[in-house]
């Protein structure tokens, strides 16, 4: 079984407001940095060079959070209660 069957068993409900949001102008290595990092892959850099999230499968692992501070991340939280990610293991 590969990586992407196995989030395929995890739930996923959807906040109203993204849970992670983007610094306006972040630098290039930092996004590169969280690009490689993200395990659900969810951060892509786009041709222009800006920041791309697809918060729908986040793992709630918090890597991004470590690496990054204020300037490559404005906020990031964990979603409000009954959504985000359930896990289901098997």
């Amino acid at each position: 079984m590969n990586l992407h069957e196995k989030l395929a068993k995890n739930a996923w409900q959807p906040a109203e407001k993204s849970h992670i949001v983007p610094a306006d102008s972040p630098d290039r290595e930092s996004l590169a940095l969280l690009v490689r990092a993200c395990p659900a892959g969810l951060y892509r850099q786009k041709e222009d060079g800006s920041l791309q999230i697809d918060n729908t499968g986040c793992l709630e692992c918090g890597t991004c959070r470590l690496l990054c501070d204020e300037q490559t991340l404005s906020r990031w939280r964990y979603p409000p209660a009954g959504c985000g990610i359930q896990l289901r293991f098997g």
